[in-house]
């Protein structure tokens, strides 16, 4: 029974940073009730309950996630005293609306910090998160990743959450290879974070309770490294902070949550993608970078591409597929296959609007950013075969797929193919990899 003392709280999300801000915080505080989450962002997330089973012994029944429309009925309905937001990749100013939503319809506003959403590891901890999704954040962790494997030193991965099925089997997950992926019906989004340490050999763990996950994670390592999401803060202290900024976004680093607070915070600033950028661009991303945090270490890298065949896309009428996440809340208006696609000379990239249906059009309505880019959204069963069928209808000659993955390991894509990879690279001092050594030394974790 609620008392006078206890405060009702409904946490705003994303199926994420609101079930993580809920296990540190809330789940075994007396004062505070929590009485439902919002959900955005990802389709199909809301109509759900956060399971009894995680929510522990105050909530026997869980806990209702309703879509974020319904806000202000829901603090009127359920008596809110406080909303919390807890989600990521968003302007400053959507934050703000959301607050003066919150404090119209009678209830305070929220934001919990980094120092009191963080776990403490019994391990050194390097995290690696962004100014905005899509900023090249998963290839600089796979760099990191690769670089103390090949030194020996016992790295688990820890990724983001993305648990948008049955919450209680997602409570900890460990990838250690890609039959994994099929076990646990990852979607194309969970696919291209986990993939490619997989290729390295080195697990990577996800799910809901990033306390039980950190166990498991220090049981078979000696370092932990958190691969964030989105622009989002990490769930554990970090030991090295490294946060990867983009200089076809100059700008975003000063107007979005929490990417930057993460500027703000961090070690080491990575401006990437210097090879595809304008110099005018790193020039202005570096003098604000180093103007917002006077402290850190800021280096320059290259986003690397390449494709199997490159003769085959010169000349030709190319589909370029690219990251879902990045596309659409991230904002950008094209990825790695078009860059690509570019520098090899192809004839035109054709325009995906055309061939688009179900969700996939409405994908292209809803975010007028895109341009020529096909996202690869798949959040489940139908949306997938909505992707193939958009693909299948699209009048190209070729299709170059720049997502992580093997995008047809997933779908049916009959026409002409192939991958475009991109990977890390140190472009000038400071280095990574020599920020890396420091550490590890300072650590005693250098093995050869």
């Amino acid at each position: 029974m609620t008392t006078k003392a206890q405060q009702h709280v409904l946490i705003c999300g994303a199926a994420g940073r609101d079930f993580h801000n809920f296990n540190v915080r809330f789940r075994d505080d007396p004062r505070s009730k929590v009485v439902a989450f919002t959900a955005t962002q990802i389709p199909g997330i809301d109509g759900r309950r956060y399971p009894a089973q995680l929510a522990g012994e105050h909530y026997p029944h869980g806990i209702p996630i309703e879509d974020e429309a319904r806000l202000e009925a829901l603090v009127a309905e359920l008596a809110v005293d406080r909303v919390v937001f807890a989600y990521s990749d968003v302007t400053h100013e959507h934050v703000m609306q959301i607050a003066s939503r919150a404090m119209a319809a009678g209830a305070d506003f929220w934001l919990l910090g980094p120092t009191t959403t963080m776990i403490a590891s019994r391990h050194p901890v390097v995290s690696v998160c962004a100014v905005r999704t899509g900023s090249g954040k998963s290839q600089t962790s796979r760099y990191i990743a690769q670089w103390l494997r090949d030194r020996g030193i016992r790295v688990a991965a820890i990724r983001h959450p993305m648990p948008y099925g049955d919450l209680v089997a997602q409570r900890v997950q460990r990838f250690g290879e890609l039959r994994d992926l099929d076990l646990h019906d990852c979607t194309i989004e969970e696919r291209e974070e986990y993939e490619p340490y997989l290729a390295l050999g080195i697990p990577i763990f996800a799910g809901v309770d990033y306390g039980a996950i950190l166990e498991q994670a220090e049981a078979e390592s000696e370092l932990i490294l958190w691969d964030g999401g989105n622009n989002d803060w990490p769930f554990y202290r970090p030991d090295l902070e490294i946060v990867v900024c983009d200089p076809h976004r100059v700008g975003h680093e000063q107007r979005y949550h929490p990417g930057e607070t993460n500027v703000r915070r961090a070690d080491v600033l990575i401006v990437n993608k210097v090879d595809s950028a304008t110099p005018a661009s790193v020039a202005t991303l570096r003098e604000t970078l180093g103007r917002m945090n006077p402290g850190a270490r800021i280096v320059s890298a290259a986003s690397e591409l390449s494709t199997p065949n490159p003769d085959a896309v010169r000349g030709k009428r190319v589909l370029c597929i690219e990251d879902g996440p990045t596309l659409t809340h991230g904002e950008m208006a094209f990825g790695a296959a078009e860059v690509l696609a570019r520098r090899l000379g192809a004839k035109e990239i054709v325009d995906p609007r055309p061939a688009a249906v179900g969700s996939i059009r409405r994908a292209f309505e809803r975010y007028p950013t895109l341009g020529l880019a096909l996202p690869a959204l798949g959040y489940g069963e139908t949306q997938l075969r909505e992707l193939e069928q958009s693909i299948a209808a699209a009048d190209c000659d070729l299709v170059l797929i720049g997502t992580p993955i093997d995008l047809a390991r997933t779908i049916a894509i009959e026409k002409p193919h192939q991958r475009v990879f991109y990977r890390y690279q140190d472009s000038g001092e400071p280095t990574l990899s020599g920020i890396l050594e420091g550490f590890a030394a300072s650590r005693g974790l250098t093995r050869r």
